[in-house]
C-alpha cells in the first residue's frame, strides 16, 4: 500500500506540567479549525455552529446548535465552517494531562465511570442535547470562578455527569483509532483479535464460533449480547476503519483500498461507505486533505 505524506497537526497544547488543566472561553465568526492531534483529553462544546462539521476520527458529523464532544489523546480531530452561516459561534474547550489522575487514583471504586469513560475516549464520544443542557451550567461556571481549586472540583463534577449519562455515542471506529479492543469476555476479545488480524480476507461465521468452541447459532446470539451487535456489522466497522485509515494515510485509489480491506466488490463498498460515514470515500479523503496542514 503506497504510504501517503503525513500532514495531520500534532498539536503542543498551552499545558505545563504544573496545569491541572487549560480552558478557553471565545466567541467565534467563523468556525474552522484543521484537524490535528495531541497528548491531552480535550472537551469541546460548541453553540451556535449548526451545519458546521466535525471530524473526529473516521467519523464526520453535521453538528446542531449545541454539540459537546470528549476527544482522547492522540485521535485525529477538526472542524470545519460546511454550511454554517452564523457569525457568533460560542466555543469552550477544556484541556487536561492524560496523566491528570494516575492510574492509582482512576483504579479506586468511585472513579470508575470516569475510568471507563477516559478509555472510550480514545475513539472520541459524543453527548445529547439533554446532557450538554445538563453540564452547561457547570462549564460556565468554571471559566468565570477565579479560585482555580474549585475550577477542578467543576471538572470532576462536569466528568462524572458525563461519564454517567445514558445517551452519549462513540465517534471513530478502533481500526481507525487504533484503539484497542475493550470487553470482559475473553471469547468474544479473541474473536475480535482475529477479525482485526484477517480483515482483509474471507472471513465465515461459522469458522468464528469453532474458534470459541460454540456453535454458529449460539456465537451469534452471544455476540450480540455481549456487544450490543451483529457479527457481520463489527467486521463491517472494522473493515471500514482500516479503509479510512487508508484513505487518508495512502495515495490507493479506492478500488485498491476496498479489495486491500475485504470489500470484494466497489460498488458495495462506496454504498456501506456513505451509509455508515456520511460522505463517499472520495469526499472523505478530500475533507481530510482539505482540512489538514504539515507539521
Amino acid at each position: 500500500m503506497a504510504t501517503a505524506q503525513r500532514e495531520i497537526i500534532t498539536e503542543i497544547t498551552p499545558l505545563s506540567d504544573k496545569d491541572c488543566f487549560y480552558f478557553v472561553d471565545r466567541y467565534k465568526e467563523q468556525f474552522t479549525y484543521p484537524i490535528h492531534r495531541h497528548e491531552d483529553y480535550e472537551l469541546n462544546f460548541v453553540a451556535d455552529a449548526p451545519l458546521a462539521s466535525r471530524v473526529v476520527g473516521d467519523s464526520v458529523t453535521e453538528i446542531g446548535s449545541l454539540d459537546l464532544v470528549l476527544v482522547g489523546h492522540n485521535i485525529e480531530h477538526g472542524w470545519e465552517q460546511h454550511q454554517c452561516t452564523s457569525t457568533k459561534i460560542h466555543e469552550i474547550t477544556l484541556q487536561f494531562s492524560k496523566n491528570l489522575f494516575g492510574d492509582t487514583f482512576l483504579g479506586k471504586t468511585q472513579m470508575a465511570p470516569i475510568k471507563d469513560m477516559l478509555e472510550k475516549s480514545s475513539n472520541g464520544i459524543a453527548f445529547s442535547q439533554n446532557t450538554i443542557l445538563k453540564v452547561y451550567h457547570l462549564l460556565d461556571e468554571l471559566t468565570k470562578t477565579p479560585d482555580n481549586f474549585h475550577r477542578m472540583l467543576l471538572l470532576m463534577r462536569i466528568l462524572y455527569e458525563l461519564a454517567t449519562a445514558p445517551d452519549s455515542k462513540i465517534l471513530s471506529s478502533s481500526s481507525f483509532a487504533k484503539a484497542p479492543a475493550r470487553t470482559d469476555s475473553r471469547r468474544i476479545l479473541k474473536v475480535k483479535e482475529y477479525i482485526d488480524q484477517n480483515y482483509q480476507e474471507e472471513i465465515r461465521l461459522s469458522d468464528l464460533a469453532d474458534m470459541v468452541g460454540m456453535t454458529a447459532t449460539s456465537f451469534s446470539r452471544f455476540f450480540r449480547l455481549r456487544t450490543g451487535r451483529h457479527v457481520s456489522e463489527y467486521m463491517i466497522d472494522v473493515r471500514l476503519g482500516h479503509a479510512t485509515r487508508a484513505l487518508v494515510d495512502s495515495t490507493d485509489s479506492i478500488s485498491e483500498i476496498s479489495y486491500a480491506c475485504g470489500f470484494n466488490n466497489v460498488s458495495y463498498f462506496n454504498r456501506i461507505f456513505k451509509k455508515r460515514k456520511g460522505c463517499s470515500p472520495k469526499e472523505f479523503r478530500e475533507l481530510y486533505k482539505r482540512n489538514r496542514l504539515l507539521v
